[in-house]
């Protein structure tokens, strides 16, 4: 049985670890609020980006003059995968789930036959992949999200290596794998191609929303196609950078909030066992007194 001194310690650790928990609770509260408005701001806009996309894909289909992010190379041998993962711990299976999910891409598609190559946006997923793909790591990016928030910059940056990859005949498709937000307490582990472009089919798009409009576009698809592509790129990059930091924050704050009451638990198991060990000891001493004052 654990000393009397050995439970103070143990007690006013844990108190100590349960401020911090609950601080960092705090935090990721007062942060998770201003990244979900940002995710939820971006989804519109890049949900129409894609939805037009699609339509002027589906007019362009397979022509030759269409642009090489929509036709793609012809070859489906290299594999370019972008884990956004966090740059921190502490925010329960928001990391692994991400990392599980781009390593067994990885290892199917090795398993195929084809080549891997990945850039790891945040630390976490560099750090975990590297032990087992380390040579197939080309870039890493970290610090990524800044005091106030996920700038487009920090997405355009990402983006353009991204596309001079491709410029360069480095890979011929690209997916990348995030987290999307649904709640603080529910995010989903997403993987989404972003090279060559797939658009939803446009009869779903159309059964989906009830519109059957003709459109007409100046100048020409291909020409707009050529401009909107490269932007896209950059804008889903942006998009999953934003649903990866709520998603991220909502992570940490549920896990704090856990951590927090598990602390409360232990503490009050301490003190039950505390208290009860000092009354063993107090009722001990008793009966050595009065067993000393008998023999007298």
């Amino acid at each position: 049985m654990a000393s009397l001194k050995d439970l103070r310690s143990r007690i006013a650790s844990v108190k100590s670890t349960r401020k911090i928990t609950s601080a960092m609770k705090m935090v990721a509260a007062s942060k998770l609020r201003r990244a979900q408005d940002a995710a939820e701001a971006a989804r519109p806009y890049a949900e129409r980006m894609g939805t037009m996309l699609g339509r002027l894909a589906t007019a362009v289909g397979s022509n030759e003059g269409a642009p090489k992010l929509l036709a793609g190379t012809g070859k489906n041998d290299v594999h370019l995968l972008v884990v956004f993962t966090a740059d921190r711990g502490l925010c329960g299976g928001f990391n692994a789930s991400i990392v599980k999910a781009a390593r067994a891409k990885a290892l199917a598609l090795k398993g195929e036959g084809k080549t891997v190559k990945i850039i790891c946006v945040g630390r976490k997923g560099s750090d975990a992949l590297k032990r087992e793909f380390g040579d197939n790591i080309v870039a890493r990016y970290t610090g990524i999200e800044g005091k106030k928030g996920i700038d487009f910059s920090s997405a355009t940056e990402v983006a353009d290596k991204v596309l001079a990859l491709y410029d360069e005949g480095e890979f011929d498709v690209c997916t990348i794998f995030y987290n999307k937000f649904v709640s603080a307490i529910s995010q989903v582990a997403t993987a989404q191609q972003l090279i060559p472009f797939a658009g939803e089919e446009v009869d779903e798009q159309e059964e989906a929303t009830g519109s059957s409009a003709v459109y007409e576009y100046e100048p020409s698809e291909e020409a707009i196609l050529a401009d909107l592509l490269p932007r896209n790129v950059g804008v889903q990059i942006f998009g999953a950078m934003l649903e990866s930091s709520a998603s991220e924050h909502g992570a940490r704050m549920s896990a704090m909030d856990n951590a927090t009451r598990n602390a409360g638990d232990m503490i009050d198991r301490l003190s039950i066992e505390y208290n009860r060990s000092r009354q063993a000891q107090i009722t001990n001493e008793l009966i050595e007194i009065i067993s000393g004052a008998e023999a007298l």
